[in-house]
Order: C-alpha cells, then sequence, then structure tokens
C-alpha cells in the first residue's frame, strides 16, 4: 500500500473561487429536483470511493439523519487539514470545501485514479446544503470545521485525539434551493448496491433513521462485476451457468469485463468509467462491440457453424439476451458534456478491445459447449432479424399500396411540429371515440388500441412484428425500431398512456411501458413518455337536476379526506369511474386531457439495472421469479386495483 505521506496539503490544487452555484445550482448538479438532491450524495460518497480505488479506505457508512441530514463517514487518509500552500489563511480541509475546482484530482499525487473532478462536487454540496460539518481524523488527531451556504461558520479547531483516519461529512440540504430535501431510500439502495458491486470488497453499510423502524443494508461484494452480471441476469436463463471474466492493465489504465449469455431477446451491456455510469457508452464501449462481434464470427467460422456462403453476424445478433459489465479505470478520464455520460478517450479503446478479443477467444476454446450454444443463438438472432425486416418491408409495401401511411385508427393532429404535439394511447374504441371528441384537434392526436397489446419482452421482435397493433404503435409514432431507430423522427414529443384506472388499464399501461422500453427506450430518456391520472371518483349532489360533477377525486385517500370534511356529506353522491368510457367527452377533457387541469406523471429511468431487473422478472418466462415477486410486494397494492 503507498504511503499516505503521498495525499498531503501541497496536492491540493486551486484553480478558481466558488461562484454562482447558489445562481445556478443546475449547472453543477443537473437539476434542483430529486435528481439534483441524491446528486449531492453521490458527490460525497464518490470521494470515499475515490480514496478506496487509491487502495486505502475499506468501508464506508451512509447514514439518512433522524432529522433528515446526510452523513458520510470512511476510514480513508482524511482530508489533508494543514495549511495551504498557496492560501496561507486556509487549511486544506477549508479550500477542498470553500473553493471551486479545489481537490486532490487536479494534479499532485493525491489520487492516480478518481471518478472525474470531483473537487467541484464537494464543494457544490457544501453550497447548496444549509449546514455542512467535516470532521477529519489524521495525523493524529480528530480534526472538526462547519459551514453554512459555502461559508465558514466555524473555523477548523482539534476537537481530540486519533490514531484512526478517516473523514465524516454531514450536511443539511437547503430547502431555499431544492423543491424537497427528502432523500428516498430506493434510489440511494440502488445507487450504494451498484456502486459496490463496481468496487470489489468495498463496504458500504446504508442505514435511515427516520421513522420509527430504522432500516440498515449492508452491501459487499467478493465477486465484484462478476456478482453483477449475475444480478443484472436474475430471473434469466442463463447460457453459461459461471459468467466469463478477465482483466487486463496497460500504462493508460485498467480493465473489467463480466459476461453472460440468457435466453431472452434483449440485450444489457453497461458500461463504466472510474465507476461512472456511462450511460451514453464512448470509446470503452466501442472497443468492447468491436471485439465482440470479430470475436464471435471468427470462432463461428472456423467451428463451421457458419458456413462459407452465410451473412457474418451483425453486433446485435452478437449481443442478443448478452448480460455485461465493462468497467474501466484510466488516469486522465475525458468525459464528453457536463453529465459526464460519455467516454472520450481513444487510447482505452485498443485496451478494452484487446482483452476482449483474448479472454472471449480462450474462454470459447476452453468451454466448447457454452460457445456453441452462444454462437448457435446469435445465429438464431440473425434469421429472427431478417425475418423481421421482410414483415418490416412487407408492412411498407402494403401502406404504399393503399395509399396510406398512417393507421387508419389514428385520429391525426394538424400541427405538423412534433414540439407542440402529442398523442393520447387510449384504451379501447368506445374510450377513443369519447377521447377523439374531447380533443383539441390542433395538437392533440388519438389512437385507440383493440384489447391488451403483445407482452414484447416475451415475444420477441420477429412475433412482436406481426402484431397489428404493435405496428400501428411504431407506425404513428414515427420513429422507427432497431437499427432503423431515429428519435429525431417523432411526430409528437409527449406520448401519452390513457388507460382506465382498474387493473386490465393497469396492465395495459404496464405492457406499453415494456414496449417502449424495449423498442424505443431513447423516448423515455428524453422525457416523451407520460401517464395520464382521470379520476377515480366525481363528487356531485343527490338528486342534481343537471348532475354537474363538484370535485373529482383522483384516489381513495382524497375521497375519504373530503367527505370527512363535508358538512352534510349525506347531501352528496359519489360517482366510481371504472372506465374513460364512463366520462362523457367534456368531463374527459376537464379531468384529463386540457393541459391547464389536468394531471400527467413522466416516465424516467433513474436506475437502467434496477428497471431491467425489474422488467426481467414480472415480464418475463421465470413464473417462480413473478411469484416472488408479487408476495413480497402483495402488501404495497393500491385498493383500487383489486377487484374485489
Amino acid at each position: 500500500m503507498p504511503n499516505s505521506s503521498s495525499y498531503d496539503a501541497g496536492d491540493i490544487q486551486i484553480l478558481e473561487g466558488l461562484e454562482h452555484v447558489r445562481k445556478r445550482p443546475g449547472m453543477y448538479i443537473g437539476s434542483t429536483g430529486p435528481r439534483g438532491l441524491h446528486h449531492l450524495v453521490y458527490e460525497v460518497v464518490d470521494n470515499s470511493v475515490d480514496e478506496a480505488l487509491a487502495g486505502y479506505c475499506t468501508k464506508i457508512e451512509a447514514v439518512i439523519n433522524k432529522d433528515g441530514s446526510f452523513t458520510c463517514i470512511d476510514n480513508g487518509r482524511g482530508i489533508p487539514v494543514g495549511k495551504h500552500p498557496k492560501r496561507k489563511n486556509m487549511s486544506s480541509l477549508e479550500v477542498v470545501l470553500t473553493i471551486l475546482n479545489a481537490g486532490g484530482k487536479f494534479g499532485g499525487n493525491g489520487y492516480k485514479v478518481s471518478g472525474g473532478l470531483h473537487g467541484v462536487g464537494v464543494s457544490c454540496v457544501n453550497a447548496l446544503s444549509t449546514k455542512l460539518v467535516a470532521q477529519v481524523k489524521r495525523d493524529g488527531g480528530i480534526f472538526e470545521m462547519e459551514f453554512s451556504r459555502g461559508k465558514t461558520t466555524k473555523k477548523i479547531e482539534q476537537i481530540g485525539k486519533s490514531q484512526a483516519t478517516g473523514t465524516t461529512i454531514t450536511f443539511w440540504p437547503d430547502p431555499e434551493i431544492f423543491t424537497t430535501v427528502e432523500f428516498d431510500w430506493d434510489t440511494l439502495v440502488n445507487h450504494f448496491r451498484q456502486t459496490a458491486f463496481l468496487n470489489k470488497n468495498l463496504k458500504i453499510t446504508f442505514r435511515d433513521e427516520r421513522g420509527d423502524e430504522p432500516k440498515e443494508e449492508v452491501f459487499q461484494y467478493k465477486g465484484g462485476i462478476v456478482d453483477f452480471v449475475k444480478y443484472v441476469n436474475n430471473g434469466k436463463e442463463a447460457l453459461n451457468a459461471r459468467p466469463i471474466y478477465f482483466e487486463a492493465s496497460n500504462e493508460v489504465g485498467e480493465v473489467e469485463v463480466a459476461m453472460q449469455w440468457n435466453s431472452s431477446y434483449t440485450e444489457n451491456v453497461r458500461s463504466f468509467a472510474n465507476n461512472i455510469d456511462t450511460t451514453e457508452g464512448g470509446t470503452h464501449l466501442e472497443g468492447f462491440r468491436n471485439a465482440l462481434t470479430r470475436t464471435m464470427n471468427e470462432y463461428a467460422r472456423k467451428q463451421n457453424i457458419l458456413k462459407e456462403k452465410d451473412d457474418n453476424l451483425s453486433g446485435d445478433d452478437c449481443r442478443e439476451g448478452l448480460g455485461a459489465i465493462i468497467s474501466v479505470r484510466l488516469h486522465e478520464p475525458q468525459f464528453e458534456g457536463q453529465t459526464k455520460t460519455k467516454l472520450g478517450n481513444p487510447e482505452i479503446r485498443g485496451l478494452v478491445q484487446g482483452a476482449v478479443m483474448q479472454g472471449l477467444s480462450e474462454y470459447f476454446e476452453e468451454h466448447p459447449k457454452p460457445a456453441r450454444q452462444i454462437i448457435n443463438k446469435a445465429v438464431q438472432a440473425g434469421k429472427a432479424r431478417a425475418a423481421a425486416r421482410k414483415a418490416r418491408d412487407l408492412t411498407r409495401r402494403k401502406g404504399a399500396l393503399e395509399g396510406a401511411g398512417l393507421p387508419g385508427k389514428l385520429a391525426d393532429c394538424s400541427v405538423k411540429d412534433p414540439a407542440l404535439t402529442e398523442l393520447y394511447i387510449v384504451e379501447g374504441d368506445s374510450a377513443g371515440g369519447s377521447a377523439k371528441q374531447a380533443r383539441e384537434r390542433s395538437y392533440q392526436a388519438i389512437l385507440p388500441l383493440r384489447g391488451k397489446i403483445l407482452n414484447v419482452e416475451r415475444a420477441g421482435l420477429h412475433r412482436s412484428l406481426s402484431s397489428d397493433t404493435i405496428n400501428s404503435l411504431i407506425t404513428a409514432i414515427g420513429t422507427g425500431i432497431g437499427d432503423e431507430f431515429d428519435a429525431d423522427k417523432a411526430r409528437y414529443h409527449r406520448i401519452i398512456i390513457m388507460t382506465d384506472a382498474d387493473v386490465d388499464g393497469a396492465h395495459i399501461a404496464i405492457l406499453l411501458l415494456t414496449f417502449f422500453f424495449r423498442f424505443m427506450p431513447e423516448l423515455i430518456t428524453r422525457g416523451y413518455i407520460y401517464i395520464a391520472c382521470p379520476p377515480l371518483y366525481g363528487l356531485k349532489k343527490k338528486n342534481s337536476r343537471s348532475g354537474k360533477i363538484l370535485q373529482y377525486l383522483y384516489n381513495d385517500e382524497a375521497l375519504k379526506e373530503t367527505m370527512a370534511n363535508l358538512e352534510n356529506p349525506e347531501k352528496f353522491d359519489v360517482q366510481r369511474y371504472k372506465g374513460l368510457g364512463e366520462m362523457d367527452p367534456e368531463q374527459l377533457w376537464e379531468t384529463t386531457m386540457d393541459p391547464e387541469t389536468r394531471t400527467l406523471r413522466q416516465v424516467s429511468i433513474n436506475d437502467s439495472t434496477e428497471v431491467e431487473r425489474v422488467v426481467s422478472e414480472l415480464m418475463g418466462t421465470d413464473v417462480d421469479c413473478r411469484r416472488t415477486f408479487i408476495q413480497e410486494h402483495a402488501k404495497d397494492i393500491d385498493e383500487r386495483f383489486l377487484d374485489i
């Protein structure tokens, strides 16, 4: 292990002062909503993870305190506390926490590998907190400082002695900045689990001390990304029972790869650089994909599985049913964009490509039985893709011959600018007819669906494209799917799923969300997909001649509260809407379609690993996995979805 003296006050580099963070927080943390709030946690915890990457930290404690503040405790070296050589009147701890772009990752010998330039992050956390307390154990002492909204309120002082080392940061997010300051347990659980997977043997203990019964989970994985791949593929039938694993390193950095194919039709390849989830990929993912396709084709030719007259396997064929984790660590990461979601280092491409070609070739040679299963699956994927292509071409030709490019049931809008238009996907012809009468024809389009659409998770691409309903959806939206998908061709920038507020409606909505997640995921990430929230009840006066609804109520809690607050509840009738078709066009417009009064839920993906796992469990072929999920979550179900 390196000598701790390599991380001292002189390793803290200053680039510029802390400015504008409170005025423009979105520039630094992305948003002032829940995502930005949790980003504060990630920045603080990632500093501790960087200590683990450097070889000094073995355990991290993350705690949501009773008063809503957050604490991160690590057993790393502790942030330097001595006087900074360039700021003689400030300790290095104060420099790190009050000056933007000050930290141990901009030069010096503090860190060889880190999750980006997080010196920006910890000072931003300080700026966006009503209070922050930093406690450091190092140099035989315990040192403490306090801050408020980025300014020092209590200078550094030694409050005790300790031979241990480490850093403890506690912060209270500022309600003047954030729309909510309440941390979400599930969001943080997913992040800490992923962090532990990527850092083999690092122990992360997460506690929530709010409420009557505190919660705790411990994450530690001896298998690292091998365990990660098993988690990603949970509930799926694996082709290679033990994940393939290999690693390599050179002067550029190091790479770890874990791979496991399953019998599903979907690809789930995740890439990371210095623990950062590169959701847009980059050079490391390019190297992986190139090497995978080349190696599988070479092996298939060598084993005569692909004949001389056969076409090569495509990249999509090779990755069908593949769960994989690519984790690279490099000294000077170059991320594209403020969000650090795409890696740009060209030199890492060669390292990953060489590692995959060698590692996968050796595995295929040493494990011929699973190798043949994997290659055969890719061959079958190629055949299914060719059949699907023919089906698409046939549909196009048929549409051209009939002279109609859009589905017949689609009631389109007159405005052509997709940024101004919206498509309602409506359950059933009855509700569809009501919605067509209720809509604002200039910018609202209606597409009624007849019955439940296919579960694309089980059907696969070829069978899915034989469905008229799915072809109508694809044609109406305009983006295409697969190789031809282009999000910029979306004909509407608001695509709204509108179903009945019952169990069948919920099922249809889930089937549609599965369709979008599998065939058009970028529409979700762009924020184009919404779910309408029709009312569950209408309140009106008894024996009213007009029958006018006085108030719409959207859940059972609202109904109970409203009835409890009425002076004479017996003078009112409650109408329960079992379906959209029970509302006349005026009511449907007023409650569910009028932008001034409606409620829409925007669909987003906070953690793609968790979404992948839940979709596979609920919509896949593993019945036992689905039964277990239902048993675990049955107590949480909303009463309105029970047909009693």
